[in-house]
Protein backbone atom coordinates (compact mmCIF):
# COMPACT_ATOMS: atom_id res chain seq x y z
CA UNK A 1 0.00 0.00 0.00
CA UNK A 2 0.84 3.47 -0.96
CA UNK A 3 0.02 6.40 1.39
CA UNK A 4 0.86 9.90 0.22
CA UNK A 5 1.41 12.84 2.71
CA UNK A 6 0.82 16.06 1.09
CA UNK A 7 -0.92 19.36 1.50
CA UNK A 8 -2.07 22.48 -0.16
CA UNK A 9 0.43 25.17 1.53
CA UNK A 10 3.71 24.58 3.32
CA UNK A 11 4.50 24.35 7.01
CA UNK A 12 1.30 22.31 7.78
CA UNK A 13 3.59 19.53 9.37
CA UNK A 14 3.38 16.95 6.40
CA UNK A 15 7.40 15.42 7.24
CA UNK A 16 6.16 15.25 10.76
CA UNK A 17 3.08 13.08 10.25
CA UNK A 18 4.89 11.04 7.13
CA UNK A 19 7.46 9.86 9.84
CA UNK A 20 5.44 9.56 12.91
CA UNK A 21 3.08 7.35 10.86
CA UNK A 22 6.27 5.31 9.49
CA UNK A 23 7.71 4.83 13.25
CA UNK A 24 4.64 3.78 14.18
CA UNK A 25 3.97 1.03 11.90
CA UNK A 26 7.33 -0.90 11.78
CA UNK A 27 7.03 -3.34 14.25
CA UNK A 28 3.61 -4.56 12.45
CA UNK A 29 4.74 -4.05 8.86
CA UNK A 30 7.67 -4.12 6.26
CA UNK A 31 8.06 0.45 6.12
CA UNK A 32 9.51 2.61 3.90
CA UNK A 33 9.27 6.41 3.68
CA UNK A 34 10.30 8.30 0.33
CA UNK A 35 10.85 12.01 0.82
CA UNK A 36 9.74 13.19 -2.46
CA UNK A 37 9.84 17.02 -1.25
CA UNK A 38 13.25 16.76 -3.38
CA UNK A 39 13.84 21.14 -3.35
CA UNK A 40 13.15 21.01 0.33
CA UNK A 41 13.63 17.51 1.92
CA UNK A 42 13.85 17.26 5.84
CA UNK A 43 12.68 13.91 6.51
CA UNK A 44 16.35 12.82 7.21
CA UNK A 45 16.22 15.25 10.08
CA UNK A 46 14.02 13.67 12.08
CA UNK A 47 14.66 10.22 11.18
CA UNK A 48 18.72 10.38 10.95
CA UNK A 49 18.90 7.58 8.33
CA UNK A 50 22.37 5.52 7.71
CA UNK A 51 22.46 6.42 3.40
CA UNK A 52 24.23 3.58 2.42
CA UNK A 53 23.56 4.34 -1.20
CA UNK A 54 23.87 7.22 -3.56
CA UNK A 55 22.86 7.49 -7.11
CA UNK A 56 23.32 10.61 -9.71
CA UNK A 57 20.27 12.08 -11.51
CA UNK A 58 20.77 13.01 -14.99
CA UNK A 59 18.18 13.80 -17.99
CA UNK A 60 19.76 13.50 -22.06
CA UNK A 61 19.79 17.24 -23.49
CA UNK A 62 20.48 17.84 -26.90
CA UNK A 63 24.13 18.13 -28.51
CA UNK A 64 24.17 19.76 -31.94
CA UNK A 65 26.88 18.92 -34.12
CA UNK A 66 26.76 22.16 -36.49
CA UNK A 67 28.91 20.52 -39.71
CA UNK A 68 25.84 18.43 -39.95
CA UNK A 69 23.27 21.28 -39.19
CA UNK A 70 21.57 22.24 -41.88
CA UNK A 71 19.92 25.27 -39.55
CA UNK A 72 15.99 23.94 -41.03
CA UNK A 73 14.78 25.52 -37.59
CA UNK A 74 12.93 21.41 -37.35
CA UNK A 75 14.20 21.01 -33.99
CA UNK A 76 13.35 24.71 -32.57
CA UNK A 77 9.69 24.19 -34.26
CA UNK A 78 9.14 20.55 -32.27
CA UNK A 79 10.36 21.89 -28.87
CA UNK A 80 7.41 22.50 -26.83
CA UNK A 81 9.75 23.92 -23.87
CA UNK A 82 12.09 26.08 -26.23
CA UNK A 83 14.92 24.35 -25.28
CA UNK A 84 16.90 25.18 -28.64
CA UNK A 85 16.90 28.65 -30.94
CA UNK A 86 17.71 28.23 -34.36
CA UNK A 87 19.77 31.08 -36.40
CA UNK A 88 20.96 31.56 -40.02
CA UNK A 89 24.36 30.35 -38.97
CA UNK A 90 24.24 29.43 -35.11
CA UNK A 91 22.16 26.96 -32.91
CA UNK A 92 21.91 27.53 -29.37
CA UNK A 93 20.72 25.31 -26.69
CA UNK A 94 19.14 25.81 -23.37
CA UNK A 95 19.80 22.83 -21.11
CA UNK A 96 17.79 24.10 -18.18
CA UNK A 97 15.14 24.72 -20.47
CA UNK A 98 15.01 21.14 -21.71
CA UNK A 99 12.64 18.27 -20.04
CA UNK A 100 14.58 14.81 -22.23
CA UNK A 101 11.71 14.59 -24.43
CA UNK A 102 14.08 13.35 -27.40
CA UNK A 103 11.77 14.34 -29.92
CA UNK A 104 14.61 17.07 -31.56
CA UNK A 105 17.13 14.18 -31.98
CA UNK A 106 13.96 12.07 -33.37
CA UNK A 107 12.82 14.15 -36.10
CA UNK A 108 16.17 16.00 -37.06
CA UNK A 109 16.57 15.37 -40.92
CA UNK A 110 20.38 15.66 -41.07
CA UNK A 111 21.00 13.09 -38.11
CA UNK A 112 23.26 16.37 -36.79
CA UNK A 113 21.64 16.16 -33.18
CA UNK A 114 22.96 13.43 -30.41
CA UNK A 115 21.65 13.40 -26.70
CA UNK A 116 23.90 13.96 -23.40
CA UNK A 117 23.26 13.11 -20.04
CA UNK A 118 23.26 16.13 -17.48
CA UNK A 119 22.99 15.67 -13.86
CA UNK A 120 20.34 17.52 -12.30
CA UNK A 121 20.20 15.66 -8.70
CA UNK A 122 20.99 12.60 -6.41
CA UNK A 123 18.67 10.20 -5.23
CA UNK A 124 20.08 8.76 -1.62
CA UNK A 125 18.68 5.58 0.49
CA UNK A 126 19.57 3.79 3.44
CA UNK A 127 17.47 2.99 6.54
CA UNK A 128 16.73 3.90 10.61
CA UNK A 129 15.40 2.88 13.01
CA UNK A 130 13.18 -0.47 10.93
CA UNK A 131 12.01 1.93 8.53
CA UNK A 132 13.86 1.75 4.78
CA UNK A 133 14.56 5.35 3.43
CA UNK A 134 15.36 7.24 0.60
CA UNK A 135 15.06 10.45 -0.42
CA UNK A 136 16.11 12.55 -3.62
CA UNK A 137 17.84 16.16 -3.54
CA UNK A 138 17.34 18.48 -6.80
CA UNK A 139 20.82 20.67 -7.77
CA UNK A 140 20.98 23.91 -6.77
CA UNK A 141 19.18 26.29 -9.57
CA UNK A 142 17.92 23.23 -10.88
CA UNK A 143 14.11 24.41 -12.37
CA UNK A 144 12.43 20.48 -12.57
CA UNK A 145 12.16 17.94 -9.41
CA UNK A 146 9.66 15.70 -11.46
CA UNK A 147 12.55 13.81 -12.91
CA UNK A 148 14.46 13.27 -9.28
CA UNK A 149 10.78 12.30 -8.06
CA UNK A 150 10.52 9.50 -10.12
CA UNK A 151 13.84 8.62 -9.55
CA UNK A 152 12.96 8.24 -6.03
CA UNK A 153 9.56 6.42 -6.77
CA UNK A 154 11.37 3.63 -8.59
CA UNK A 155 12.91 3.07 -5.05
CA UNK A 156 9.64 1.79 -3.70
CA UNK A 157 9.41 -1.30 -2.07
CA UNK A 158 5.64 -2.72 -3.04
CA UNK A 159 5.72 -5.51 -0.34
CA UNK A 160 5.33 -3.50 2.40
CA UNK A 161 3.68 -0.24 3.25
CA UNK A 162 5.32 3.16 1.53
CA UNK A 163 4.70 6.51 3.07
CA UNK A 164 5.39 9.29 0.28
CA UNK A 165 6.21 12.77 2.06
CA UNK A 166 5.36 15.22 -1.05
CA UNK A 167 6.42 18.39 -1.34
CA UNK A 168 3.91 21.52 -0.71
CA UNK A 169 1.38 23.10 -3.36
CA UNK A 170 -0.46 21.23 -5.97
CA UNK A 171 1.42 21.82 -9.15
CA UNK A 172 3.40 18.97 -11.13
CA UNK A 173 6.20 17.86 -8.60
CA UNK A 174 2.91 16.86 -6.20
CA UNK A 175 0.74 15.01 -8.90
CA UNK A 176 4.41 13.25 -10.12
CA UNK A 177 4.55 12.05 -6.03
CA UNK A 178 0.88 11.66 -5.03
CA UNK A 179 0.84 9.64 -8.90
CA UNK A 180 0.06 5.97 -7.90
CA UNK A 181 -0.75 6.43 -4.97
CA UNK A 182 -3.79 4.11 -2.96
CA UNK A 183 -4.68 6.78 -0.74
CA UNK A 184 -3.43 11.05 0.05
CA UNK A 185 -3.13 12.28 3.58
CA UNK A 186 -3.94 15.94 3.23
CA UNK A 187 -2.54 17.95 6.15
CA UNK A 188 -3.98 21.03 6.64
CA UNK A 189 -4.64 24.03 9.39
CA UNK A 190 -7.58 25.80 10.97
CA UNK A 191 -7.23 28.87 9.32
CA UNK A 192 -8.47 30.78 6.04
CA UNK A 193 -5.20 30.17 4.41
CA UNK A 194 -5.01 26.48 5.14
CA UNK A 195 -8.97 25.96 3.81
CA UNK A 196 -8.09 27.96 0.68
CA UNK A 197 -5.16 25.41 0.09
CA UNK A 198 -6.62 22.55 1.01
CA UNK A 199 -9.69 23.22 -1.40
CA UNK A 200 -7.55 23.23 -4.01
CA UNK A 201 -5.19 19.87 -2.95
CA UNK A 202 -8.99 18.24 -2.83
CA UNK A 203 -9.21 19.49 -6.33
CA UNK A 204 -6.31 17.73 -7.49
CA UNK A 205 -6.14 14.43 -5.90
CA UNK A 206 -9.63 14.60 -7.20
CA UNK A 207 -8.35 14.92 -10.39
CA UNK A 208 -6.11 11.99 -9.74
CA UNK A 209 -8.68 9.34 -8.68
CA UNK A 210 -6.88 8.87 -5.59
CA UNK A 211 -9.09 8.54 -1.93
CA UNK A 212 -8.31 11.27 0.51
CA UNK A 213 -8.47 11.89 4.11
CA UNK A 214 -7.80 15.00 6.13
CA UNK A 215 -5.46 15.52 9.17
CA UNK A 216 -5.65 18.43 11.29
CA UNK A 217 -2.51 20.18 12.81
CA UNK A 218 -2.74 23.23 15.11
CA UNK A 219 -6.04 22.60 16.14
CA UNK A 220 -7.03 25.30 18.74
CA UNK A 221 -6.36 28.52 16.32
CA UNK A 222 -8.31 30.05 13.56
CA UNK A 223 -11.75 28.98 13.08
CA UNK A 224 -14.03 25.45 12.06
CA UNK A 225 -14.24 26.17 8.31
CA UNK A 226 -12.06 23.52 7.45
CA UNK A 227 -14.07 21.06 9.92
CA UNK A 228 -17.41 22.63 7.67
CA UNK A 229 -16.26 22.26 4.79
CA UNK A 230 -15.05 18.59 5.11
CA UNK A 231 -18.35 17.40 6.22
CA UNK A 232 -20.01 19.58 3.08
CA UNK A 233 -17.79 17.38 0.87
CA UNK A 234 -18.17 14.28 2.35
CA UNK A 235 -13.96 14.21 3.61
CA UNK A 236 -12.76 11.83 6.80
CA UNK A 237 -11.25 14.32 9.57
CA UNK A 238 -8.43 11.01 9.89
CA UNK A 239 -7.00 12.84 13.19
CA UNK A 240 -6.75 15.86 14.83
CA UNK A 241 -3.66 17.45 16.81
CA UNK A 242 -3.75 19.83 18.77
CA UNK A 243 -1.41 23.37 18.74
CA UNK A 244 1.19 22.19 21.34
CA UNK A 245 4.08 23.98 22.80
CA UNK A 246 5.82 20.46 23.37
CA UNK A 247 4.94 19.32 20.03
CA UNK A 248 6.62 22.28 18.34
CA UNK A 249 9.35 22.23 21.22
CA UNK A 250 10.54 18.42 19.97
CA UNK A 251 10.06 19.21 15.96
CA UNK A 252 12.69 22.09 16.89
CA UNK A 253 14.94 19.09 18.16
CA UNK A 254 14.42 17.61 15.32
CA UNK A 255 12.56 14.69 17.11
CA UNK A 256 9.32 13.09 15.32
CA UNK A 257 6.18 12.57 17.76
CA UNK A 258 5.56 9.32 18.14
CA UNK A 259 9.21 9.71 19.72
CA UNK A 260 8.96 12.56 21.85
CA UNK A 261 5.19 11.60 22.99
CA UNK A 262 5.02 7.57 22.76
CA UNK A 263 1.10 7.77 23.52
CA UNK A 264 0.17 9.39 20.15
CA UNK A 265 1.43 5.68 18.46
CA UNK A 266 -2.14 4.28 18.96
CA UNK A 267 -3.37 7.10 17.46
CA UNK A 268 -1.25 6.68 14.19
CA UNK A 269 -2.10 2.90 14.52
CA UNK A 270 -5.92 3.48 14.26
CA UNK A 271 -5.41 6.47 11.44
CA UNK A 272 -3.98 3.49 9.42
CA UNK A 273 -6.80 1.43 10.12
CA UNK A 274 -8.91 4.03 9.12
CA UNK A 275 -7.07 4.65 5.83
CA UNK A 276 -6.85 0.82 4.63
CA UNK A 277 -10.63 1.35 5.25
CA UNK A 278 -11.90 4.11 3.34
CA UNK A 279 -9.24 2.92 0.58
CA UNK A 280 -10.72 -0.44 0.33
CA UNK A 281 -14.18 1.26 -0.20
CA UNK A 282 -12.52 3.17 -2.65
CA UNK A 283 -11.10 0.11 -4.63
CA UNK A 284 -14.55 -1.79 -4.37
CA UNK A 285 -16.85 1.48 -5.64
CA UNK A 286 -14.25 1.84 -8.46
CA UNK A 287 -14.72 -1.87 -9.48
CA UNK A 288 -18.46 -1.75 -9.38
Amino acid sequence: MIISVASGKGGTGKTLVATSLALSLKDRERVQLLDCDVEEPNAHVLLKPLITHSEAVSIPVPKVDEGKCSYCGKCAEVCAYHAIAVFPKNVLVFPQLCHGCGACSYLCPEKAISEEMREIGIVESGYTDGVEFAHGKLSIGEPMPTPVIRKVKELANHDGIVVIDVSPGTSCPVVESIKGSDFCILVTEPTPFGLNDLVLAVETVRELNTPCGVMLNRAGVGDNKVEEYCHKEHISILLTIPLDAEIARLYSRGVTLVQGMPQWKESFLSLFERIREIASEGSHSLKR
